[in-house]
């Protein structure tokens, strides 16, 4: 799964020069949270984000009249308060890699660029979007996490003992224990029952099931306050 397959392509962009009052305009009129800042030469030089224009707003106890803000912020440009220089991706970048660079750099999205040309936009959102269809996140069938050792031919074995009580995987996921001899693997299962699963599974010795049940049973959100 490569960036380009999740991306918002062609995104909307503003330049150096758009004023902050049009720029919170954009966002709000889109329901966007960033936006790329593309000069005259359609070069990238900037992305503003929501926090950026929050930032340069006044702060609450601030004694200037309405009118007064306004004229201010109608007079403030982006290129004076736009995030620069940018991290970016090409959209042939693997999607994994491009979350990394959004967590190690602590940012929330990035350019997509073919050569020096942008063509979409990858953020978090679209990250949590393909981590919840990797996972068939909400769908149904049974979900269970196993863990077993990291020898060769463990995930064909455990594919096996699914397969041979009917069961069809539809989403798999693994993560290396930091002991380098496990590994946990959350696989989503269907046309099979989870005590046919659990009884499979159990069968071998040396594999733990962690948590076994229903998916989606988390769908709904709680609310509270």
């Amino acid at each position: 799964m490569l960036v380009k397959d999740f991306m918002t392509p062609d995104p909307v962009t503003i330049t150096p020069d758009t004023s902050h009052q049009e720029a919170v305009r954009i966002m709000r009129e889109h329901g966007f949270r960033r936006l790329p800042v593309i000069d005259k030469h359609g070069k990238l030089v900037g992305i503003v984000v929501e926090k950026d224009l929050l930032s340069t707003q006044p702060s609450p106890a601030t004694t200037l009249s309405i009118w007064e803000i306004h004229n201010l912020l109608s007079k403030l440009k982006v290129k004076e308060f736009m995030s620069h220089p940018v991290y970016i991706v090409g959209e042939d970048c693997p999607l994994e890699d491009a979350a990394k660079i959004m967590v190690e750099k602590k940012i929330g999205c990035l350019p997509v660029m073919r050569g020096d040309k942008l063509v979409g936009i990858i953020t978090e959102t679209d990250i949590f979007k393909a981590f919840t269809r990797m996972l068939a996140g909400g769908e149904p069938g049974i979900r269970v996490t196993v863990r077993l050792h990291r020898h060769r031919g463990v995930l064909a074995e455990l594919a096996k003992a699914i397969a041979d009580v009917g069961g069809r995987i539809v989403s798999l996921a693994t993560l290396n224990e930091p002991d380098g001899e496990h590994k946990r693997v959350a696989i989503k299962v269907i046309n099979t029952t989870a005590e046919q699963l659990e009884q499979a599974i159990r069968t071998h010795a040396d594999w733990e099931i962690l948590d076994i049940r229903a998916g989606g049973a988390c769908r709904e959100p709680e609310v509270v306050g």
